[in-house]
């Protein structure tokens, strides 16, 4: 099985990136204007790329990827919505939906017409491995997280939502749980990446590392969260994945 690992930010993928070039060759490629990184991680087959932010580019992204890899992953960051959803949390999503897509009166609110649905759910399997992973990560003891003033980190799964829009604002983000409280996490990419996935047949799984609450309170520096959370979060997630795939 080839596997895409796919993450907005050149930093959201970077230790999955080095990790692949110290396991051995790295051939990178430009395809239809998406840099495409072919190696070897956990001794498997991958492809990674950066999608860029947004549901567009991710999009693209993912279909390009989807005409190469027999499965996808994707990585990064997101905002908390779910109750007891922290900095530093991982969220697993068994499903997604675009929060800011509405073309009523003709479909529903939030349903997609190109595939008919609101909510598309995430590869059973893959989703397992990547929980599986997400757990086995949040329960390493991790001091430099107590440092940044950050919980012990727990896993959640359950519903992403993303949207066109940074979310740094406490109105938007208790509107947002109050049109869909069970979301637990809001990020700007992967229902993109799920809805190609879906169209195209090809299986895939999501994780978002919890940056911030989605509101105007956050305290710690992204690009710093990016570098001591984020990055090694994504690389043990995905290495810890495809360990467990078949």
């Amino acid at each position: 099985m080839r596997v895409a690992i796919i993450a907005a930010l050149a930093e959201e993928l970077s230790a999955v990136l080095e990790a692949a070039r110290l396991e051995g060759p790295v051939l990178t490629a430009q395809l239809v204007g998406v840099e495409v990184h072919h190696g070897t991680l956990a001794g498997r087959e991958v492809l990674i790329a950066q999608s860029g932010v947004g549901k567009v580019a991710a999009a693209a992204t993912a279909a390009v990827l989807c005409e190469r890899a027999d499965a996808v992953v994707m990585v990064g960051t997101a905002g908390a919505l779910g109750e007891g959803v922290k900095p530093g949390d991982v969220v697993v999503a068994t499903e997604l939906l675009q929060h800011d897509f509405d073309a009523r009166p003709v479909w529903d609110r939030w349903v997609t017409p190109s595939i008919g649905l609101s909510r598309v759910p995430a590869d059973q399997l893959l989703t397992a491995a990547l929980a599986a992973s997400a757990s086995k990560v949040c329960a390493v003891h991790r001091p430099d997280l107590a440092e940044l003033g950050l919980a012990a980190p727990s896993v959640h799964r359950g519903l992403i939502v993303s949207g066109d829009l940074f979310i740094t604002s406490s109105a938007v983000s208790t509107a947002l749980k109050a049109d869909l409280p069970d979301a637990l996490a809001v990020e700007m990419e992967g229902a993109a990446v799920a809805q190609i996935c879906h169209q195209a047949g090809v299986p895939f799984a999501v994780a978002r590392t919890i940056s911030d609450g989605a509101d105007d309170r956050t305290s710690l520096d992204f690009p710093t969260f990016l570098e001591k959370v984020a990055a090694p979060y994504a690389h043990d997630l995905v290495v810890g994945t495809l360990e467990l795939l078949d």
